[in-house]
């Protein structure tokens, strides 16, 4: 009988409402520690659990025998250095998006990943919605012919509302904004789809460019995006747009639409609540009307969760497990969030200097002195 893996949680946000849950559900991890910067709140969140350990630093974290393994749900300017101390204690790491503040930090990780043995995994949980996985066996089966158009809209409200407080989410040194946020799953599933991209355009804006600090009330200033347009144009020449918008009052939600020269598919999900759930797949032969496509049983999750988020992040924490049974490198891994990252800190390159910027690949980056 294989055993347990003791997981840590660190990050009580997310963590508490995805990590916990999803990490209780699967079979084969538990749930051995969980930190708080504050002490009571720690021991309050473990006890509220039924959890045995609550930690203030990750330090204490890792040297808990019974962790092998840490999941880290923070903002992302905590990431690397926390994300450091996890890998070079040895420990298995599942990291949420995005990877660190900066492609040399997310490329540190992986090679400290490497060094260590440790696997480590993104929570790029779309990889693993039901109606995504066969979006792509579409895509694989050449069913859109040559691509001549990528769209994809991820329009949401989330953030339009003003009176919304100030927090780290509204700087960009620290993370925050909507390419963080969003943008950071967009590329990673425009690679896992479609592809490496060879360059790409980007302009980035703030609507709200101020809001009420919670504690004082007075009006802080906001510097980080709530609204990208992104061109890209991949490897094989096909050009993608991306509009991603967090502050869009009766927004579309999250769609894509892949034209080809021998069909069409559009994946899409109008909820506004819940970004997992609601996702239906249309396709149309050349020249049809498109028609919604039924998702099969083998695709489906054997259980959904009223928080749409963690039945595929239970999918995430299988393949972690298996890939930690194994001692293999896993995809998504710590490569993948390289490689998002690097469009991320490329695509604010390119807004900065207000041009078309080339993208290396991973290979290049890697071995180049960045």
């Amino acid at each position: 009988m294989q055993s347990h893996i003791g997981v840590a949680i660190v990050g009580t946000g997310f963590g508490e409402k995805v990590h916990i849950p999803g990490f209780k559900a699967h079979p084969r991890t538990e749930v051995v520690a969980v930190y708080h910067r504050d002490l009571q709140k720690a021991k309050a969140i473990a006890q509220s659990h039924d959890v045995p350990h609550a930690c203030t630093t990750i330090e204490d974290i890792v040297a808990l025998p019974q962790v092998q393994a840490v999941s880290i749900s923070t903002p992302p300017f905590l990431h690397y250095e926390m994300g450091k101390t996890v890998l070079q204690a040895g420990k298995h790491l599942l990291l949420e998006k995005p990877t660190a503040l900066s492609a040399i930090e997310a490329r540190e990780l992986y090679q400290i990943a490497q060094e260590k043995r440790a696997i480590a995994t993104l929570d790029f949980e779309f990889r693993f919605v039901p109606a995504w996985q066969l979006f792509s066996e579409y895509l694989l089966e050449g069913y859109v012919g040559q691509p001549r158009l990528i769209k994809i809209d991820w329009l949401v409200s989330s953030r339009a509302d003003a009176s919304r407080p100030w927090n780290w989410y509204a700087r960009k040194e620290t993370g925050g904004g909507a390419l963080g946020a969003i943008g950071s799953h967009a590329f990673d599933y425009i690679s896992w789809l479609f592809g490496p991209v060879r360059r790409l355009c980007a302009h980035l804006s703030t609507a709200i460019e101020a809001r009420p600090d919670p504690e004082t009330k007075e009006m802080k200033p906001v510097d980080a995006d709530d609204t990208c347009l992104i061109m890209l144009q991949l490897q094989d020449g096909t050009p993608v747009k991306v509009c991603l918008s967090s502050v869009t009052y009766q927004g579309r939600g999250h769609w894509i639409e892949v034209y080809g020269s021998s069909g069409t598919l559009v994946l899409g999900s109008d909820n506004q609540k819940d970004y997992v759930h609601g996702f239906r797949l249309w396709a149309a032969p050349a020249g049809k009307s498109l028609t919604e496509v039924a998702i099969p049983n083998r695709l489906e999750f054997p259980k959904n969760y009223a928080d749409g988020r963690i039945a595929p992040f239970i999918r995430v924490v299988d393949r972690w497990v298996q890939s930690i049974d194994r001692g293999e490198e896993m995809t998504p891994g710590l490569k993948e969030g390289v490689y998002s990252q690097l469009l991320m800190d490329l695509t604010h390159q390119s807004h900065q200097m207000n041009r078309w910027i080339d993208v290396p690949d991973l290979e290049t980056f890697f071995a180049a002195n960045w």
